[in-house]
């Protein structure tokens, strides 16, 4: 296969997340040409702006069984601050997208968002975590007996949240889980979204200290997969500094 083969989900699982020469220049020119957008957006909501961006927490998320045995999963197998975080970036994509204006399955994004970092926590050398949970994601499913493209495509957002640029389309799984992280973890975008629906955000699904548990967590997988996309991240975007940094107290 070609070394230009999109970071789709048959690359994932056929490289394990690590990237040739060539996908790691293009990604690194993706941050770069991002960088100017996100600075002014920092800046905007440091000098004041905030938009009106938000969701109704009145409305129930889907409620399909199968999002309610997605739901037990996570409640059983993630920390508390990676399943708050999982809860937050779905509520802050979907408020991002309804902004927009942007289209998307609702208990797709849901399901992806929740399950999206379920290996964050669990490194396995020369594996991308994205890859590895993307796969415990897709057996879990469909040991569920849940259809196969549909379970594929949780796994292929989940894989696919990983990849810088993919947040430029909110109506794609990936993207929109994507959004919601790079919201929560750096606060981009922040500018665009409801203060007082922020805060009762916060309140409804506590930090448990992110911060402190998710920068070691992100080195911690750059040193277990050099040719992965984290350590890109780490390096060109200075993600464990932006994390700090990111307007949050914890």
């Amino acid at each position: 296969m070609s070394d230009t083969d999109p970071l789709d989900w048959a690359w994932a699982t056929r490289t394990s997340g690590n990237l040739s020469a060539r996908q790691r220049r293009h990604l690194i020119g993706a941050i770069l040409r991002d960088v100017p957008g996100a600075l002014a957006g920092q800046l905007r909501y440091r000098m004041g702006r905030r938009g009106d961006g938000k969701t109704d927490f009145a409305q129930p998320v889907p409620d399909s069984a199968l999002a309610r045995r997605v739901e037990d999963l996570v409640a059983e197998e993630l920390s508390p601050h990676v399943r708050n975080h999982s809860y937050r970036c779905y509520y802050l994509g979907k408020a991002l997208a309804d902004q927009a204006g942007v289209a998307y399955d609702d208990e797709l994004s849901y399901i992806a968002a929740l399950l999206h970092d379920l290996n964050l926590e669990h490194r396995t050398p020369g594996r991308c975590f994205a890859v590895t949970g993307g796969e415990r994601a897709l057996k879990i499913l469909t040991g569920w007996g849940v259809d196969p493209a549909r379970a594929e495509a949780v796994a292929a957002a989940g894989h696919g949240h990983a990849t810088p640029g993919a947040d430029h389309n909110l109506g794609d799984p990936a993207g929109l889980v994507l959004a919601g992280s790079l919201a929560d973890c750096l606060g981009r975008r922040l500018d665009q979204l409801d203060p007082q629906w922020l805060a009762q955000l916060q309140t409804r699904y506590p930090r448990h200290d992110f911060k402190r548990h998710l920068i070691p967590a992100l080195r911690g997988e750059s040193k277990a997969v050099p040719g992965g996309r984290i350590r890109v991240v780490n390096r060109w975007a200075a993600f464990p500094l932006l994390v700090r940094t990111a307007p949050y107290p914890e």
